[in-house]
């Protein structure tokens, strides 16, 4: 035997209704349903409350809600039955609504709601849905009968959340059934006095009646079908990746529905689960699925956590001071306080020294506890022995649930873990003996990412998602899309890493999307769809989403984006860049970077700044991490000049080799900015850094690769067409070095503390000497390496390596 319950979502339209009704003609008899139980047709209840207040108001426009309302009831009732029956439906459902208009009526007249007039117009909802329903499975050929749940179920006089009269509501519901053989459609949510006043059950109400009947009946099982595919291991509108539970406890579902797992409430569980009566929940869209069974012992499956859950916009009220340490009676007088004043405590937390105890209550209700434990310690503030009653607004509280919890080690570290690596701080913590649940009290702001972080941890065997806000989508910004695209399932498989690029920008237009943009139309939705590209805006944006894992990814040369590198770290954000304005910036704020992200625990990566994709950052902080103290740093560190003079030749126009590499994304979109020497000024100057010098970019003294003259041209156009002028000088330079047996190679040092950058050239004995195409050299001398230097040298431009370096940099983070 079973008892059915619908919530509004499952009727919220007549073809629902009528999949309903033929679910219930397929499996009744079947599975031996006594009773379903159903809720107002969706939104129905909060129509009804709206058009109450506008009564109460004195608002005339409330007849306009009511209007409404009984026009989608009798659309109902025309789509739902059959044209010879629907006359005697209307009939009974104008009776109703004109009893619905003069208690309305009333309320308008005397401008007053009160509790016992709110919970008989609320009625309504539950009495149209369940006569409409009834009469149309009628109609539809089943036999059923209506059934008015307040002729069953008593409760006391607390209207709005009356509490039930268990033995006299089981003997009504017993004798009722047993008199009764016929399917009952019962209204939810509704019950009455001794004096056959109405009232209303509460939150969830609908779902605690099926359990009433279920409990009185004995029933094999109470199945509630609503609108997801059981109880989900978090909620899916915060956690994109929550997934169902197929079982779990009476315990567990009690402690995730009370911090917010609004599939079914607590009230629900308790008068089944004194009797063993199994709960399933189950999706009415998805009538094959399992759902999710709720019993005495369910299997402890192989997670170490069931499912987490949020309550948001609660409030922390904080009471301290020495006047609490060791005094017998505090924690009584705080709460006993609050329960004589009908204040819900919903956590608590005190240290174990006794200086604090905080408990989280609903926002409205804070003002009134801080003031009533002022008085309440009133003595003690004035002899300082207390301090003032505080109060944290904007918190929620997370809670991580599960029966494999129990005796577990570590699950505390992985949550705080979790949480850290993101930024979230926790203001307070508590944990019951059971062991059964962690709960946490963070900001609300921080809830989505908090939930998604420790799911993530959780649930997803180690699997990463970082979220990607990519500033850049010309060549680099583009291939490193591609890369990630065509790497998708490689990471996933090696690296247990799901890179989404959920923000992506170009000087023109800035585009998001939560799930992620495909990465094979990413540059046509940018354009496509993209609204107006501005700084403040994107990164705004970027904050406000509060994603976990979030990694700003700077593609471009920019320096107004490298200068908002610090107020991303600090909000706990990596960032990845091949931009090398701000690691060769002031050096203060070359410091103020690395300081932020080992502040809020983020990375701050930069590897492609010198060398492209090759390792050549990484390995000048290991011999600085070993202690091998550097002597000397030498080499080739732009790929581009690099390029250009392993193409040039003797006879050979360097205009034209710049113009090709221009064209092949070798050089900046500036020339000047590679053959006026800064580029590699900046690279020097940062592998000087990270040995351990304390040097300003005026410090590098540079030599540029053409005449002075040539850098004072205007615009980018203006100095290409000048720049054939140059040819005859660099042909003469080209043959003297070949005359003398050598090559013309661009040299970065950094020794004795001082940093220079020059054209130079040198002979076969030169490691540099070799390099052909773009290749960048790095040499390091070092005590360890001091006779022979440890040598670097690989593709130091291009799209393709420095797109990979950026990937290696990104995994980095992960």
């Amino acid at each position: 035997m079973k008892v059915y319950k619908f919530g509004g979502s499952s009727v919220g339209t007549p073809d629902r209704i009528t999949s309903i009704i033929q679910l219930i003609a397929a499996q009744a008899q079947r599975e031996d349903v006594r009773a379903v139980v159903f809720s107002a047709f969706q939104g129905v209840t909060d129509q009804l409350i709206e058009t109450a207040n506008l009564a109460a108001a004195g608002r005339p426009d409330y007849t306009d809600n009511l209007k409404s309302i009984e026009n989608r009831h009798l659309d109902a009732v025309r789509a739902l039955i059959d044209i010879h029956h629907q006359s005697n439906t209307m009939a009974v459902i104008k009776m109703m609504l004109n009893d619905l208009d003069d208690i309305l009526q009333g309320v308008h007249l005397i401008k007053e709601l009160s509790p016992r007039s709110k919970d008989f117009v609320l009625s309504f909802g539950e009495r149209l849905s369940n006569l409409i329903i009834s009469r149309a499975l009628v109609s539809a050929g089943h036999d059923c009968e209506f059934l008015d749940a307040r002729k069953l179920i008593k409760t006391d006089d607390s209207f709005g959340n009356a509490l039930v009269l268990q033995d006299e509501t089981h003997e009504n519901i017993r004798r009722h059934f047993s008199e009764h053989p016929l399917l009952q459609v019962v209204t939810g949510f509704i019950a009455s006095t001794a004096k056959d006043e109405t009232t209303t059950l509460g939150r969830g109400g609908s779902d605690y009646t099926a359990s009433i009947l279920g409990a009185a009946l004995d029933v094999d099982e109470v199945q509630i079908w609503t609108d997801v595919d059981g109880v989900l291991t978090a909620d899916p509108r915060k956690v994109s990746r929550a997934f169902p539970v197929p079982v779990i406890t009476y315990e567990e579902a009690m402690e995730m529905s009370h911090f917010g797992a609004k599939v079914i409430y607590p009230p629900t569980i308790q008068p089944l689960m004194s009797r063993g009566i199994p709960i399933r929940i189950k999706n009415t869209f998805n009538a094959a699925g399992h759902g999710t069974l709720i019993t005495a012992n369910a299997d402890p499956g192989t997670y170490s956590i069931r499912g987490i859950s949020s309550i948001n916009d609660v409030s922390l009220v904080r009471l301290q001071g020495t006047g609490m340490v060791g005094v017998a009676g505090v924690a009584q007088r705080i709460f006993a306080t609050m329960a004589r004043n009908s204040i819900n405590v919903i956590l608590i937390s005190q240290a174990s020294s006794e200086y604090s105890v905080c408990f989280a209550v609903k926002p409205e209700d804070a003002p009134r506890a801080r003031i009533l434990l002022m008085e309440e310690f009133e003595q003690e503030m004035e002899r300082r022995r207390i301090n003032e009653v505080s109060i944290e607004s904007g918190q929620c509280i997370i809670a991580v649930v599960g029966e494999n919890m129990r005796a577990t080690p570590g699950i505390a570290g992985k949550v705080f873990q979790a949480l850290g690596e993101n930024g979230v701080n926790i203001s307070a913590i508590a944990q019951g003996s059971s062991e059964l649940n962690i709960s946490m009290v963070i900001a609300q702001d921080d809830e989505k990412k908090a939930l998604s972080a420790i799911h993530d941890a959780f649930f997803l065997a180690g699997l990463k998602t970082l979220h990607l806000f990519v500033i850049g989508a010309g060549l680099i910004g583009k291939t490193l899309i591609d890369m990630i695209g065509r790497q998708r399932r490689q990471l996933g498989d090696d690296r247990h890493l799901d890179i989404r690029v959920i923000g992506l920008a170009n000087s023109r237009k800035m585009y998001f999307d939560l799930n992620g943009i495909p990465e094979s139309n990413c540059i046509e939705k940018l354009e496509q769809s993209g609204g107006k590209m501005e700084l403040d805006a994107f990164l705004e944006h970027m904050l406000s989403l509060n994603l976990p894992n979030s990694v700003l990814v700077d593609c471009t040369s920019n320096e107004q984006v490298s200068s908002r590198y610090l107020e991303v770290l600090d909000r706990s954000i990596s960032v990845v860049t091949p931009n090398k304005k701000a690691a060769s910036g002031r050096y203060v704020y070359y410091q103020e970077l690395h300081a932020a992200a080992q502040r809020s625990n983020v990375r701050y990566l930069y590897e492609t700044n010198v060398g492209a994709g090759l390792p050549v950052i990484r390995t000048v902080r290991d011999f600085v991490g070993a202690g091998d103290r550097i002597q000397r740093i030498e080499g080739v560190l732009s790929g581009t000049i690099s390029y250009l003079l392993n193409t040039f030749q003797p006879g050979m126009k360097f205009s034209e080799i710049v113009s090709k590499a221009r064209g092949m994304g070798y050089t900046e979109p500036d020339p000047r900015d590679d053959l006026n020497g800064m580029d590699v000024a900046r690279k020097i100057l940062i592998l000087a850094r990270e040995a351990g010098l304390q040097l300003e970019l005026s410090d590098v003294q540079v030599d540029a690769v053409l005449p002075d003259t040539y850098f004072d041209s205007g615009t980018v156009d203006e100095f290409m067409t000048r720049l054939p002028e140059v040819d005859a000088h660099m042909d003469e330079l080209a043959a003297k070095a070949a005359a003398d047996g050598k090559k013309l190679r661009y040299i970065a040092r950094v020794e004795g503390g001082k940093a220079e950058v020059r054209l130079m050239a040198v002979g076969s004995e030169h490691p540099a000497y070799a390099l052909t195409a773009s290749d960048n050299l790095v040499m390091v001398n070092s005590d360890c390496y001091h006779d022979r230097p440890l040598v670097v040298m690989g593709p130091g431009a291009g799209p393709e390596v420095t797109a990979s370096g950026v990937l290696a940099d990104i995994i980095k983070v992960s």
